[in-house]
């Protein structure tokens, strides 16, 4: 890979912060989650796809750190004077992590998969985008978040199943699973 050479050549201290916005909230957020994996989630109907509970630490720790990096990438092609909140990219990307960020909470910490749906049915999109804008800016940007994109599809279609398989037919129908 071309671009590892190019990466080993960066300000230490701005690229720490950036890894760290969204990985120490991240790391938080796995506390939130900690009680509920143990308890309400391992008896949810889950599909054949979804990974061991030890997978999930390690790809996020891996996610957010790329998720960092990408964005420490982006932030370094802002021109002098202008904030990152006013720069297209870096509004799309906090706007992702918020939604991300508040994704547990409402899986996990309100034990609620509709919930959960609706915000990563919101997160899916806004990530694409922001991939699409780091693309445009940095190449490298854009594929240290590719990875992340991948996920969060991965991620939406176990929190689809889970709300379907586990409640939302019944809300959606209004009935019991029946056979026809």
């Amino acid at each position: 890979m071309p671009y590892l050479s190019t990466l080993t050549n960066l300000p230490v201290r701005p690229l720490i912060q950036s890894i760290a916005i969204p990985l120490v909230p991240g790391i938080a957020s796995g506390f939130i989650s900690k009680k509920s994996v143990k308890t309400w989630y391992k008896t949810l109907d889950k599909p054949s796809w979804t990974p061991p509970n030890w997978v999930f630490p390690v790809a996020w720790t891996t996610l957010y750190t790329f998720m960092g990096i990408s964005s420490f990438l982006v932030s370094s092609k802002l021109p002098a004077g202008v904030s990152p909140l006013e720069f297209r990219a870096l509004k799309l990307y906090y706007s992702q992590l918020g939604l991300n960020l508040l994704w547990t909470p409402l899986f996990f910490g309100l034990q609620n998969p509709l919930l959960g749906l609706v915000d990563i049915l919101a997160l899916l999109p806004t990530s694409i985008m922001t991939m699409r804008e780091f693309f445009k800016l940095d190449e490298r940007a854009g594929w240290l978040f590719l990875p992340y994109c991948v996920w969060i599809g991965y991620a939406t279609s176990l929190n689809g199943y889970i709300w379907w398989f586990n409640s939302g037919k019944k809300q959606v129908l209004g009935r019991k699973d029946k056979k026809h």
